[in-house]
């Protein structure tokens, strides 16, 4: 395990965000391998994250969070509310009170 001057954070890798019309996906590259997340539009201020997938070599680095934490960044930015769909995304939001701002009530 690399231990970078960073502030103890895994990776300085970005999380990128591809959005298109109706579909779009968050991805991260760790090591040569990419996770996603993926999610689909229902409406104009409304997403449904539908999966996500990390592989087993970035599983325990919190990668799958970092998707989450983007999407959920990205949603109080641009006023847009996320159904979780995946059960890994909706975990992640419940683990986080602090998240739950963004979800359709």
């Amino acid at each position: 395990m690399n231990n970078h001057a960073d502030g103890g954070n895994v990776m300085s890798e970005e999380v990128e965000r591809e959005d298109g019309a109706s579909k779009g996906r968050y991805r991260i590259v760790v090591d040569g391998h990419e996770a996603e997340m993926t999610y689909s539009r229902a409406g104009k201020k409304l997403i449904i994250i539908d999966h996500t997938d990390v592989p087993a070599a970035l599983r325990g680095r919190k990668i799958g969070e970092q998707l989450v934490r983007q999407a959920v960044e990205d949603a109080r930015r641009d006023g847009i509310t996320i159904i979780p769909l995946c059960p890994f995304a909706k975990a992640q939001i419940e683990r986080h009170a602090e998240w739950q701002d963004v979800l359709r009530k």
